[in-house]
């Protein structure tokens, strides 16, 4: 469900404070564990390192990120791979089949006498 209107954007106080301190102070990193704050206008151009669990991922603002929450460019979950033995086979064919492809462009190909 959305925030009302009337309420405003929500970005966590702390966060603020830690911003307002940051632009009397200075750090290349501002660290938040806040992942539901709202992007404000205020917040553009500085680097927030979000954490998603594990570890604090760098977060550039720009202007296009204003209205969306930190967490969503801080993913929680990463991504390996579909498949198994099957797709490890499709693979390792393609591999094959790149190598053989490359070892017979390499190879000297013949050339024609040119013509006058």
């Amino acid at each position: 469900m959305a925030r009302s209107l009337k309420k405003g954007p929500y970005t966590d106080p702390k966060l603020l404070k830690k911003l307002s301190k940051f632009r009397a102070g200075g750090k290349d990193v501002i660290k938040t564990w806040s992942r539901r704050s709202q992007i404000t206008p205020e917040m553009v151009g500085f680097t927030f390192g979000v954490h998603n669990g594990k570890d604090f991922i760098p977060v550039s603002v720009t202007e296009e990120m204003v209205g969306h929450r930190l967490g969503e460019f801080s993913p929680t979950r990463k991504f390996v791979k579909h498949g198994g033995k099957m797709q490890k086979e499709l693979e390792l064919q393609a591999k094959e089949a790149e190598k053989a492809k490359a070892a017979s462009a390499s190879a000297p190909a013949a050339t024609a006498p040119a013509k006058k």
